[in-house]
């Protein structure tokens, strides 16, 4: 198995588990997370983002089974990553949410960017002088 193919599962499976979770379980989830749990009204954007993680994860598993990627698909996965990281960091950094809430996410979100990064890197090819 190629380093490509198992960097994009391990997102794909996370992503898969994000949504599962958000869909079926979205008041569970968010209170095992340490978050607060929303108004009702608010489970119906929480589905609609939770069709988002489901999808991405079904095609990261696709393009895993692909001999090629486009690297537009690793660069999109690398920006979401990023926002993901940068959003903890905000809200930790304001106060909103402590450590012990963000720390897991955002570890995940900079390991995932960092393997990213070393996937890209592997598909350029060497400059030649």
């Amino acid at each position: 198995m190629t380093y490509l193919r198992i960097v994009l599962l391990l997102i794909a499976i996370s992503q898969l588990a994000l949504g599962v979770l958000t869909l079926f379980a979205p008041e569970f989830f968010l209170a095992s997370m340490g978050l607060a749990t929303p108004p009702s009204d608010s489970f119906y954007l929480i589905g609609m983002l939770a069709a988002r993680f489901l999808a991405f994860g079904v095609v990261l598993i696709v393009l895993a089974r692909r001999p090629q990627v486009d690297a537009l698909w690793l660069q999109a996965t690398l920006a979401i990553q990023l926002v993901d990281l940068g959003v903890g960091l905000f809200y930790t950094a304001n106060g909103v949410l402590p450590l012990a809430v963000s720390g897991f996410p955002m570890f995940n979100a900079i390991l995932f960017s960092g393997m990213l990064l070393i996937a890209l890197r592997r598909r350029q090819p060497p400059i030649m002088a």
